[in-house]
């Protein structure tokens, strides 16, 4: 047993880096799968799926439909000039909706995906406060197609999958 662990300072000093080294580079690997990597696999349709667990998936696919209809409600309110409408509009689709968001489905989206859906809900935010600051109907639209274009993007890139169930 003696000669599987070194006994002399000489022999600590070369393990101890080794072991280290080896939980970086564990660390780094999980760091890499839950930030970059996230859990996904080629969808029949060329997209990317993004492997979630069925609770996971209908929340991302509730907050989806909750886009719509608060994209609904901006278009009404622009119709109607309703700038405080619209800034309310936009704001319950804003990044305080991440918040909802559990931390084990983020380590499950990829890194762009993550990009694409900070990028609306941080657009959803620049938009309700131009709205409270007097932008026109014109400019909040224009700001609105900005983030319609991130949905096309995501929604042509991706597709929410399940974990084949055993």
């Amino acid at each position: 047993m003696a000669d599987r662990y070194p006994a002399t300072k000489a022999g600590r000093r070369r393990v101890y880096p080794a072991i280290v080294a080896v939980l970086l580079l564990v660390i780094a690997a999980m760091a890499w799968k839950f930030i970059v990597a996230g859990s996904t696999a080629p969808a029949a349709d060329g997209r990317v799926a993004v492997m979630l667990a069925p609770a996971e998936r209908a929340l991302v696919l509730a907050e989806m439909r909750g886009f719509v209809a608060g994209v609904e409600r901006i278009v009404d309110a622009l119709s109607r000039d309703d700038m405080p409408g619209v800034a309310a509009a936009a704001r319950g689709m804003g990044r305080a909706r991440m918040d909802d968001a559990p931390v084990a489905m983020l380590g499950k989206l990829p890194l762009p995906f993550k990009k694409l859906a900070f990028g609306v809900h941080g657009g959803f935010d620049a938009l309700a406060a131009a709205a409270e600051s007097g932008s026109t109907p014109r400019q909040s639209a224009a700001a609105l197609a900005g983030i319609l274009q991130q949905c096309v993007a995501c929604h042509a890139a991706y597709a929410l999958g399940a974990p084949a169930v055993p």
